[in-house]
């Protein structure tokens, strides 16, 4: 991996809100994004602080995280007290896609992404844990998270469990597998959607941090990486111990002040696996980067726990 090169920061924009825990991009420039109060934001100009402006697009009633802009402009919206809804950007209607899967309610939806046939895969982060408790998942590296499907008109259902903390998802350009995030393992893994094997999951590329919301930049650019937190290696040492032992340090650890790293970074992968971009900084003044997208000449992170998003120089095309 090349050494990693500087993240310029620019400018925030403040939301109002706390926590846009996943950006995206759309054609026009505008970025979206779902803060903790459970509105859904539209963002215009973001690398103009002299122009930019939010709208209010809708009201989730939850806990918005990850989104999925689809082809006629709505949004899929993985909430974490709701499930997997789908949000009218013109109307601010709310639908409940899924609630449950096999009679059990979905507790910590994390990330979605839609292909062309209309199937959405999303991911489960955590069945132990519920968002406001996530630090105790990836202590307790619990294997719970699961990669679901819903196919047009069909029930959700189960495929891959014993994910350490699932978390982005993003499809290959040419749809033949998807890229999913696991935090607690600070990796990629691919699941394989066609092919001799289609329906399998194997590692794809081993990171410098702990990978959060994944984003492709259109049909044929990289998948942008936000990395919530960098590589803790006695945290990697405690995932080694017997349960009771990494359960105790999760009951700790949910009743501690969390304290997010000053080390922040992004990277962008190929369909290879290989990096194409890999940007950091130390001692940041924005924390805990959740997501990134590009946008014209920026990058714009979102937070879990900022009061609003992070606008920053976008490399040189490789």
């Amino acid at each position: 991996m090349d050494r990693p090169t500087p993240l310029v920061p620019l400018h925030h924009v403040r939301l109002g809100a706390r926590g846009p825990e996943d950006v995206v991009a759309d054609p026009h420039g505008r970025v979206l994004t779902g803060v903790a109060d459970g509105r859904i934001l539209r963002v215009h100009h973001p690398g103009d602080p002299h122009a930019v402006r939010t709208e209010v697009l809708a009201e989730t009633g939850g806990r918005p995280l990850g989104l999925e802009l689809l082809p006629d402009g709505d949004l899929l919206v993985c909430d974490a007290e709701r499930g997997l809804l789908r949000v009218g950007t013109d109307d601010g209607t709310v639908r409940v896609l899924a609630d449950s899967v096999a009679g059990e309610r979905l507790r910590f939806c994390s990330n979605a992404v839609a292909l062309p046939d209309g199937t959405v895969y999303f991911t489960v982060s955590s069945r132990r844990y519920p968002l406001h408790r996530w630090i105790g998942d990836i202590v307790e590296h619990t294997g719970t998270g699961r990669l679901l499907r819903l196919a047009p008109g069909g029930e959700p259902e189960v495929l891959l469990d014993g994910l350490q903390f699932a978390n982005g998802l993003a499809p290959s350009a040419d749809g033949s597998f998807l890229m999913i995030a696991e935090t607690g393992s600070c990796r990629l893994i691919r699941y394989r959607l066609t092919g001799p094997r289609a329906g399998h999951a194997d590692p794809f590329a081993d990171l410098p941090g702990m990978p959060d919301n994944l984003w492709r930049e259109g049909p044929d650019g990289p998948v942008w990486v936000a990395l919530a937190g960098p590589r803790v290696p006695p945290l990697d040492l405690l995932h080694r111990a017997p349960p009771a032992v990494r359960r105790g340090a999760a009951r700790a650890a949910v009743h501690a002040p969390y304290r997010p790293s000053g080390t922040v970074g992004v990277v962008a992968v190929d369909d290879r696996g290989r990096t194409v971009h890999h940007l950091t900084r130390r001692h940041s003044g924005f924390r805990m980067v959740t997501s990134v997208c590009a946008t014209r000449d920026h990058l714009v992170l979102g937070s879990l726990l900022e009061p609003g998003v992070a606008v920053c120089a976008r490399p040189a095309a490789r």
